[in-house]
């Protein structure tokens, strides 16, 4: 809930902290009302650099038990002119899964198609939006967009079929989106283009550049004064307040169950030492007895084990003694009472 203390606005007569937009509640309480649909709309154009007519929500509601869900459940599923399935998620933690997570989506949003459809080629384009408040990717850009396309070609396998420039995209239903508000902070850039005015009001930490950005886009203008709507609103707060404490519990309930494993397995990896640290020496010390020629059962009495635990299997020898095919192999057999073999 910092955010809050980065997105103080002033009006005529009061100051009101406005909610952020990173927060997976508020993100969704403006984005997916239906009066606020042309927001979106632009939104959604900057991020996939493409121009919608239409964009419907599937999934408005937000759950009555929103503040005991896991992290991520407060998604967008949206239909876009009826060719594309899009999910938008916002992330503000990292769980080190957001690849796996977005492509694990991918798959979902496929079957989902599929069941009702049941045909490879009415299937709709699929993309994930996945709006990080981290860095996570090793690339050198705050959007990165992902796609399914071929290796290049290995010279080995080259056939000379006449092409002069191969296909390098497998398929086009499938698409991802990654950014990283922390990269783009980074770079500063102005206001010049539609993303850049959206993610300076998503980002939040600059006014200046909000404003800036809601002098440029007249549907951030809106936004932003719905967000101040919402700002205002006790019962909004609460919410925002309420979803943010779960986060946050669910975050401490995570980090606590991972640092008592780790703590479990150094306990029995510990116990798991010792015992065969224990086990070790004490097949040293049968060895040395052994090797005096003390009888079985002394050994077994001096190192606390039954006899047949402390019996020779196999014993080898080399050189000297054993130069003599077979009769070292046999003195030391009968002494030892165990079979012998030379090396």
């Amino acid at each position: 809930m910092n955010d809050l203390k980065e997105n103080n606005i002033g009006t005529e007569d009061t100051k009101i902290t406005r909610l952020p937009l990173t927060s997976d509640y508020v993100f969704k309480r403006i984005f997916a009302r239906e009066e606020n649909n042309s927001m979106l709309k632009d939104f959604l154009e900057a991020i996939l650099n493409i121009h919608i007519n239409k964009v419907e929500v599937k999934n408005p509601e937000l759950t009555p038990n929103m503040a005991d869900e896991k992290l991520g459940i407060l998604d967008l599923k949206l239909d876009i002119d009826n060719e594309k399935v899009v999910d938008v998620e916002m992330q503000v933690s990292n769980e080190h899964n957001i690849k796996e997570r977005s492509s694990t989506y991918l798959s979902k949003l496929a079957a989902e198609q599929l069941k009702a459809k049941q045909n490879y080629k009415e299937l709709k384009k699929i993309i994930t939006i996945n709006i990080l408040k981290y860095n996570y990717l090793e690339r050198n850009a705050y959007h990165s967009i992902a796609r399914m396309k071929y290796e290049d070609t290995k010279p080995i396998e080259f056939v000379d079929m006449g092409y002069n420039e191969e296909e390098e995209e497998a398929t086009n239903t499938f698409e991802m989106h990654f950014i990283e508000l922390p990269k783009f902070k980074q770079k500063n850039p102005e206001c010049n283009t539609k993303l850049e005015q959206w993610l300076w009001l998503i980002d939040g930490s600059k006014e200046e550049k909000v404003e800036m950005s809601a002098k440029e886009n007249e549907e951030i203008n809106k936004t932003v004064k719905e967000l101040n709507k919402l700002s205002k609103d006790p019962e909004e707060v609460a919410k925002y307040e309420e979803r943010e404490w779960s986060i946050m519990r669910y975050n401490v309930e995570m980090k606590t169950n991972r640092e008592l494993g780790e703590k479990e397995g150094e306990k029995r990896g510990l116990k798991i030492g010792e015992k065969r640290g224990r086990k070790n020496e004490k097949k040293a010390v049968i060895k040395k007895l052994h090797e005096l020629n003390i009888s079985i059962e002394q050994i077994a009495k001096v190192v606390e084990l039954k006899e047949e635990d402390v019996k020779v299997d196999k014993i080898y020898g080399h050189g000297g003694l054993f130069k003599t095919k077979g009769v070292g192999q046999q003195i030391l057999a009968d002494a030892v009472n165990a079979p012998v073999s030379v090396m």
